[in-house]
């Protein structure tokens, strides 16, 4: 069973039911990949998430990343890639899958350049997010590429469009 944790500092919008939208965006891009059993294992399956600002991203990306700047989404894998095909077996009966972190302003001045909602650009964040635990990445062009049609499948299943149309999500 996928369990997910989620905090949310005052900075991201009282109004947005955050839980289930992060709830569904990590069923999503789960089920869009071979570990989509984690979503019904036996064991918890969880995915903490933290809608925090910019000032504890920053922090966060300098101390791990070595990146002295916000960004907006930071992902933390609690499990090896070559591990996770035996999570699902686990008898331990809850197993953290990793951590992922968004920044509300840099979340929102995006959502705001790409003339979308950050209900949607979150969502499209936290399935990003969650292909990152699953050990999937944007390092070389065909992994960007395999990475990023996940993500534009799991959107369109979620009736968000396609977020690469006209830019890329990494400024790295």
């Amino acid at each position: 069973m996928l369990d997910v944790a989620l905090s949310a500092e005052p900075v991201w919008a009282s109004t947005t039911d955050w839980e289930s939208l992060a709830t569904r965006a990590a069923t999503a891009a789960l089920n869009a990949t071979p570990y989509g059993a984690l979503t019904t294992a036996d064991a918890t399956i969880e995915i903490s998430i933290r809608l925090t600002d910019d000032a504890e991203v920053q922090t966060l990306n300098r101390d791990y990343r070595q990146k002295d700047k916000a960004t907006n989404v930071l992902s933390f894998p609690m499990i090896a890639p070559d591990l996770l095909d035996t999570v699902a077996n686990t008898d331990d009966g809850e197993v953290l899958l990793g951590d992922i972190v968004l920044a509300q302003g840099v979340c929102a001045a995006e959502a705001a350049e790409k003339g979308i909602t950050l209900n949607d650009h979150a969502t499209h964040l936290i399935v990003h997010g969650t292909l990152h635990l699953l050990g999937y990445d944007h390092q070389g062009q065909a992994e960007a590429d395999a990475m990023e049609q996940i993500e534009r499948d799991v959107l369109a299943t979620l009736g968000i469009a396609d977020p690469y149309l006209n830019d890329q999500l990494h400024e790295d």
